[in-house]
């Protein structure tokens, strides 16, 4: 549902910007995400297989992997295959796009393939890439492309928007990083929790949450969006929960279930709300 999440976002800035919305081209840009979304993360399930990790994660609710190829590893193959065929499927939409569009959205497609393909094996073993790549790709990359898609092009506004989701979406996978410090550790991984910490992790987690919401605050008061997508701001007393139970229970996993409960609300709700906020706003 990240994705979705997401898209919407770039939807809403496109149909508050022009008045218009083609629903059969957001949907095929609502596929492309999806299944871009969905490669990258059966990448992950392979890669983390291959090297062991799986074997030496405790796995949550919210953390660790699906848990399916250690216990048939006779799909490790399948899921190769088919981590490959959404990325093409989402690269035969991108080129369908620029088709459609011109080929400004193809600096933009380039860097997202590379992020789907890359991120486990090279961009998770650098602890300031792997904080970055995720609200890159999920949030940024996937907001303006939606936007470009469906527009014909970029806008700063449609940038501005773009932070929320991305600060949320690099929020999500850092918290969700605390139950794997240990399993990480030994093939390598270098994130913030394994670097600075988990009590350290919970305050640039902390730190990230605010700046979410001060994308979008900075963004009305600079004109850029409209004052209605503050809606999103209803998420917030949500957001500060989670900061303090990432806080208070940084070294305990169990106990820090709630809070990454709570994240995933947040990721979701939030850019949704965004959303919701620029589609009325043009009937305002």
């Amino acid at each position: 549902m990240l994705a979705p999440a997401c898209v919407a976002v770039g939807v809403g800035t496109a149909y508050w910007q022009t008045g218009q919305l083609d629903p059969w081209l957001a949907f095929i840009v609502l596929v492309g995400a999806v299944a871009s979304h969905a490669s990258v993360n059966a990448f992950n399930e392979y890669f983390d297989f291959k090297s062991g990790l799986d074997a030496m994660t405790k796995r949550t609710p919210f953390s660790g992997g699906s848990g399916t190829l250690p216990g048939q590893p006779s799909l490790a193959r399948a899921t190769l295959w088919m981590a490959s065929a959404a990325l093409i499927l989402a690269a035969v939409i991108g080129l369908y796009i620029i088709e459609l569009r011109g080929w400004g959205l193809l600096p933009l497609g380039l860097l997202g393939a590379i992020l789907v393909v890359t991120y486990t094996p090279w961009w998770a073993h650098n602890a300031l890439m792997c904080l970055i790549a995720p609200g890159l790709g999920i949030g940024v990359l996937m907001v303006m492309g939606t936007h470009f898609a469906l527009t014909g092009g970029y806008s700063m506004p449609a940038f501005v928007a773009s932070l929320c989701p991305a600060f949320l979406v690099s929020d999500l996978l850092l918290l969700n990083q605390f139950p794997d410090v240990e399993a990480d550790r030994t093939v390598g991984r270098k994130n913030y929790p394994i670097t600075h910490g988990r009590p350290a992790a919970a305050t640039l987690y902390g730190a990230l949450l605010a700046l979410a919401y001060v994308s979008l605050i900075a963004g009305v008061v600079l004109s850029l969006l409209p004052k209605i997508s503050l809606l999103a701001l209803l998420t917030s007393p949500l957001a500060f929960a989670a900061w303090r139970g990432a806080r208070d229970h940084a070294d305990d996993v169990p106990a820090l279930l709630p809070a990454m409960r709570l994240n995933v609300i947040v990721n979701l709700l939030t850019p949704v709300l965004l959303a919701v906020g620029l589609v009325i706003s043009t009937r305002l």
